[in-house]
């Protein structure tokens, strides 16, 4: 068997980024990165892209300082799906983690699905600890471009930075 190793970077997504990030949700969910990136702009969130040698983004996600004050909440986290696995999810997360600290906040929250076991593992793994629930939801895309509503329970996890 042959190993490769790559040299990932992270920096902010970016619309260049976009047509690359199919992988990261449906059509319209790419479109409205959009707006995320525009948030990134005026400084409410940072929308982190970790990206290959050659430019491409295979993981993304948000660190959002609106939600509740003293933390960034991160959401929107995300792995090209042959890469996952691989470290570059606890890689973004803990460039997420160092974006809110360099914010001078010692919390960083997230909401995990419930039905979502892999993803809870690995907050757990990376010192996330439960202390609360609350309903989330949000409009899908469906195959023929309507949209739909999604509803979901979530758990809420807090890690300290301090």
């Amino acid at each position: 068997m042959t190993e490769i190793r790559l040299r990932l970077s992270v920096r902010d997504l970016t619309e260049a980024d976009l047509p690359a990030c199919g992988w990261a949700g449906s059509p319209k969910h790419v479109r409205e990165l959009v707006h995320q990136i525009r948030r990134a702009e005026a400084g409410e969130v940072d929308y982190l892209a970790v990206c290959t040698p050659a430019g491409l983004p295979v993981a993304v996600g948000g660190v959002d300082y609106t939600v509740r004050p003293g933390a960034g909440t991160l959401w929107q986290l995300g792995v090209l799906p042959a890469l996952q696995s691989c470290g570059i999810g606890t890689f973004l997360i803990g460039s997420a983690e160092q974006r809110i600290a360099a914010r001078g906040l010692t919390r960083a929250e997230l909401g995990v699905e419930e039905d979502n076991p892999r993803a809870r593992a690995l907050y757990e793994r990376l010192g996330y600890r439960a202390f609360g629930r609350e309903p989330d939801s949000w409009d899908v895309e469906t195959e023929d471009g309507s949209l739909r509503r999604y509803e979901t329970m979530c758990t809420l996890m807090r890690k300290d930075l301090g």
